[in-house]
């Protein structure tokens, strides 16, 4: 048991080491693991065809062999209100809770200019920049959070002093809010591409809408949520996690658990085929399609047809998650405003209409 701790312990060393001294050679490592014909990712990245009834939930038209929904259930949309989380943990004590930055911005304006909601909160505890110990610095002092201000309402939340990851903690909070307000529910690097009317005029009782990810299908994931409010589905979600260890689990309760209550409650839930939220895919291959440069020849293409999709790559495609964990050292973090503005990729096309003017 020493001896094979020991190896653990050399080989977190080793990558550690390898990770902040060369990174270029940690990076070819990475690439090596993600794209060997044993990785997996290749079912990930499989085509699919949208069924029948996930187009209907897109459209939020009566799924195949229901009866049409009653005048009072097309009365009830889900709510045109938007949740996003930050900040839940001080980056000075957890460098990797991040800093709201222009990326957030994007997302937070995406939002704004494709759905038109209602209303936006952003729950948060720590927004100052620069990052302060105390959890009531002015989030103004942002200046990408000053620029959203007449946009979004700030929820501010009491600090968390427990151990628990913050992605945890967001993965439950979530929930929370979309069982006591519903709405839809954005991760901080996911970006709303075109209204989602279609999907909010869910028939009853299909009261959530979750998205597919990879092309087998393999989990609905929770970076993009809409939901009735009371929702019994978001109920039994919850209830799972009551006396979870998180320290032995990742994604089971933000993935693959989700798919599982799906299936074993199939008129609760309203589920879309990758392509709606989820497509490009987080794979080390998709991640370079979004954000490799194009030639102009393709450029012309891809402008054609997010003008054609009314500001989406794909015909079903109405937001994109930029999958943060797997782009954010090799893309992400390069970003600028005229960066955006000057390189021809995917993801720069896509992200273009939602910066104000001024930058």
């Amino acid at each position: 048991m020493i001896v094979r701790n020991a190896y653990r312990l050399f080989g977190l060393v080793t990558a550690a080491f390898l990770y902040i001294c060369f990174p270029g050679v940690y990076q070819f490592g990475d690439w090596v693991r993600q794209t060997n014909p044993f990785s997996g990712q290749k079912y990930i990245e499989q085509a699919f065809i949208a069924s029948k009834a996930e187009l209907a939930c897109l459209h939020g038209k009566p799924f195949p062999g229901e009866p049409p929904p009653d005048d009072a259930a097309r009365r009830d949309p889900i709510p045109n209100i938007v949740h996003f989380i930050f900040g839940l943990k001080n980056p000075l004590e957890y460098p990797d809770a991040g800093h709201f930055d222009f990326m957030s911005y994007l997302a937070v304006r995406s939002a704004v200019v494709s759905l038109e909601p209602d209303t936006i909160y952003l729950h948060y505890t720590y927004l100052s920049e620069p990052p302060s110990p105390d959890p009531n610095a002015d989030p103004l002092t942002n200046p990408w959070i000053k620029r959203l201000a007449k946009h979004v309402t700030l929820v501010h939340h009491p600090p968390d002093r427990s151990k628990v990851q913050y992605a945890h903690l967001s993965d439950i909070m979530r929930l929370e809010f979309l069982r006591d307000y519903g709405g839809i529910y954005l991760d901080i690097d996911a970006f709303a591409l075109r209204p989602f009317d279609g999907l909010r005029s869910a028939p009853q009782p299909h009261d959530i809408v979750l998205g597919a990810e990879g092309g087998n299908r393999w989990g609905l994931c929770n970076a993009i949520i809409a939901a009735r409010p009371n929702s019994t589905f978001v109920d039994r979600w919850l209830e799972s996690y009551q006396n979870i260890d998180f320290s032995k689990e990742w994604n089971y309760h933000s993935v693959l658990l989700p798919r599982e209550l799906a299936q074993a409650y199939p008129s609760e839930a309203c589920t879309l085929a990758p392509d709606a939220f989820f497509w490009p895919t987080w794979t080390w291959r998709h991640v370079d399609w979004m954000h490799t440069p194009l030639t102009a020849l393709e450029s012309k293409f891809w402008r054609a047809e997010i003008r054609r999709h009314g500001g989406s790559l794909f015909q079903n495609q109405v937001a994109y998650h930029a999958w943060n964990q797997m782009s954010w050292d090799r893309y992400l973090k390069k970003l600028t405003p005229e960066t955006v503005r000057s390189q021809e990729t995917r993801f720069n096309l896509l992200m273009r209409r939602f910066m104000e003017d001024d930058l």
